[in-house]
């Protein structure tokens, strides 16, 4: 008997040890979720002994843990004997817990992976789940990291450097989309390219550093000037070139109209100095006869040259 009992004890040892020394949180709950037990790693990281929360329920403890969304993952398994797994990129942590280690200090919270398992008992019937918590902050923090960077790279790939619009590349990717859209969908579409009147003088008399600020500036009045749907471009230089989804002509000069009278009535000031400039624009309406989005783009600029030819600081619609 006194064998049969240090045995016994001997075992309890074993398991405690085990339990403690593991680099995951274990968790045993009833089906009213109170907890049946409570490894080192919960307690390290609730600050809560398993004397404190033995036989207490779980949601009375952790307020943060929503008591419907968790009693709904954890229904399968008490009714159906099958795991549930809950990974962080749905829902970043079940405990809120501090991430202490150094490596992960970046984060405020543990982020977790979590698996909810049956625990059968003698007759067959699951009376308890077993919770595991695992720590994967590192992982975690590391994939915000490598998204991070791959969306400024994105950015950075179609985006031009000093007027922060789309660049020449991407908005012709964004052309031929919205070119194949609206023949498909026989819907108007309009086109404007604009170009900033005698910049090679704004250069060669204030300088390359004046002319970067009216470049600047010229991207700011077409940002106010145009609807978040509309996709504004710099084409190379001083031209830059707008995308008008939905838009027959009519409406589209409008539009011109309005940024070609803000560029009069906004001169850029540069070291004391007002520049005042002005802009010329071509305008295209989508055809559906045209064969490709080069034609549109093509007609617009024809706009533009007529538009220059007459005078400049005007807007023609290309016919």
């Amino acid at each position: 008997m006194i064998v049969s009992k240090r045995a016994e004890l001997e075992d309890i040892h074993l398991k405690h040890d085990l339990l403690g020394s593991i680099e995951v949180g274990i968790l045993i709950l009833d089906r009213k979720f109170h907890v049946q037990l409570w490894n080192q790693f919960m307690e390290n990281h609730s600050g809560l002994t398993p004397n404190a929360v033995r036989d207490k329920c779980l949601f009375d403890l952790f307020e943060e843990i929503d008591r419907d969304w968790f009693t709904k993952k954890c229904d399968p398994v008490f009714a159906l004997r099958s795991p549930a797994f809950i990974i962080w990129e749905q829902r970043p942590y079940v405990f809120k817990f501090n991430a202490y280690r150094p490596i992960t200090s970046q984060s405020p919270h543990m982020y977790q992976n979590v698996t909810i398992f049956p625990l059968t008992s003698l007759s067959g019937e699951v009376e308890q789940i077993c919770v595991v918590i695992y720590d994967v902050t590192l992982e975690a923090v590391s994939k915000q990291r490598f998204l991070s960077v791959n969306t400024q790279l994105q950015k950075m790939s179609r985006t031009d450097g000093l007027t922060g619009l789309y660049n020449r590349f991407y908005w012709e990717e964004m052309c031929e989309l919205e070119f194949k859209r609206a023949k498909r969908t026989e819907q108007f579409s309009s086109l404007i390219i604009l170009d900033i009147d005698h910049f090679k003088n704004i250069n060669d008399t204030y300088g390359h550093p004046a002319g970067d600020l009216v470049i600047k500036t010229m991207a700011k009045i077409i940002k106010t000037a145009i609807r978040e749907t509309d996709v504004a471009g710099r084409y190379g230089g001083e031209e830059y070139t707008i995308i008008l989804p939905n838009t027959e002509a009519k409406s589209a000069k409008m539009v011109a109209e309005r940024i070609r009278r803000l560029t009069e009535a906004f001169p850029v000031e540069y070291e004391g100095i007002e520049i005042n400039f002005t802009i010329s624009l071509g305008i295209s309406m989508l055809d559906m006869s045209y064969d490709n989005y080069t034609t549109w783009i093509e007609r617009a600029d024809k706009g533009l040259y007529e538009a220059k030819e007459r005078g400049r600081n005007r807007t023609v619609m290309s016919k």
